[in-house]
C-alpha cells in the first residue's frame, strides 16, 4: 500500500470550515500518513494538529501559506513547512495581518449590509461570522452566515451573490520578507499552485528562477489548479533546478467536488514529498 499525504490544508483558523482536529480526525479515516495544516497568514491552529495528530497516528507538519505581493503579481501564495511557529517576531507579525484581516471582515460586512440593504433584506453582523471562526475571519465564515439567513442557497451562490462582488482587497506580505521569515525560522519555502501566478510558462520559469535566487526550495506541483500536463511540467522543472516538488488538495471544506487527499479525485501524494521536505529542512539548517 502507497504511503499518501495531503500538505495543504486549511482550518477555522483562516478560512476553513473544519477545525485542525476534524482534519486530523478526516485524515485518519482516509489512512493518510501525513497532512500539514497551512493556514492563511496564522500558525494558531497548529498547536492543535500537532496534538491531535499524535494523539491519531497521523504526523502532521506545522506550515503557513503567506499571501505575498511579486512584483506585478499579487495574491502570490507561498508555502512555509516545518518552521518554528512559536517564535515570537512570527507572532507579532501575523497578528498585525490578523488585526487588518479582521478590519477587512469588517469592511465586507459593510458593503453586503449596503447590498442586502437594496434587495430589503435584514443585516448580518460580523460577530455572527466571527463566532464561526477558529481564529481571524475569512470569507467562508461570512458566507455560513448568510447562508444561516437563507440569503444564499450554498458556499457558492454566496461568494457569487455577495462575496465576490462585494469583496475588499487585502495586505500582502513582500516575497522577499515572507521568503526571509521562513529561511530564519528554520522552514522550507514552496511556492503554491504556481500557474495561479501565470499560464506562460517561460514567465513562471523565469519567476521560479528569480524566486530561487532568493531561497525557495520547491513548487507545489500537483494541486488543484493544474492538469495533468502542468503537474508534469512543474515536476520536470523542479528536477531541473534541484528543487522538492509537493502536492496537496488546497482543501478548506466549501470547495464543491474537492476533498482532502485526493483532490479532485486523481490526487496521490506520496510520503516521499515529506521526506524531501525534511531533508531540503536539515540542508538549510
Amino acid at each position: 500500500m502507497r504511503e499518501l499525504v495531503d500538505l495543504h490544508l486549511h482550518s477555522t483558523f483562516s478560512d476553513g470550515v473544519r477545525t485542525p482536529t476534524e482534519l486530523v480526525a478526516m485524515a485518519k479515516r482516509l489512512e493518510l500518513k501525513a497532512i500539514a495544516l497551512a493556514d492563511h497568514d496564522t500558525v494558531d491552529g497548529i498547536d492543535e494538529a500537532l496534538a491531535a495528530g499524535a494523539a491519531a497516528g497521523v504526523e502532521v507538519l506545522p506550515a503557513i501559506e503567506f499571501s505575498v505581493a511579486f512584483g506585478s503579481f499579487k495574491d502570490v501564495h507561498l508555502l512555509g513547512y516545518l518552521l518554528d511557529h512559536h517564535d515570537a517576531q512570527l507572532q507579532s507579525i501575523l497578528k498585525e495581518f490578523r488585526d487588518r484581516r479582521e478590519a477587512r471582515g469588517d469592511a465586507i460586512v459593510d458593503r453586503i449590509n449596503e447590498k442586502l440593504a437594496t434587495e430589503g433584506k435584514a443585516a448580518i453582523s460580523s460577530a455572527e461570522a466571527a463566532a464561526l471562526a477558529g481564529g481571524a475571519l475569512g470569507r467562508p465564515h461570512i458566507a455560513q452566515v448568510l447562508m444561516g439567513k437563507g440569503y444564499a442557497r450554498d458556499m457558492q451562490d454566496a461568494f457569487v451573490r455577495y462575496l465576490l462582488p462585494c469583496d475588499v482587497p487585502k495586505r500582502y506580505f513582500p516575497m522577499e520578507e515572507a521568503l526571509a521569515t521562513v529561511q530564519r525560522l528554520g522552514g522550507v519555502a514552496v511556492l503554491a499552485h504556481p500557474t495561479t501566478i501565470t499560464n506562460d510558462r517561460d514567465t513562471l520559469t523565469g519567476i521560479i528562477d528569480q524566486l530561487c535566487a532568493m531561497g525557495l526550495a520547491g513548487v507545489e506541483a500537483f494541486n488543484n489548479v493544474c492538469n495533468d500536463q502542468e503537474s508534469a511540467f512543474l515536476v520536470s522543472s523542479a528536477v531541473k533546478k534541484g528543487l522538492i516538488w509537493t502536492g496537496g488538495s488546497d482543501y478548506h471544506g466549501i470547495e464543491e467536488g474537492i476533498s482532502m487527499g485526493t483532490g479532485k479525485g486523481s490526487m496521490a501524494i506520496p510520503y516521499s514529498c515529506v521526506e524531501a521536505l525534511k531533508r531540503a529542512q536539515s540542508q538549510r539548517a
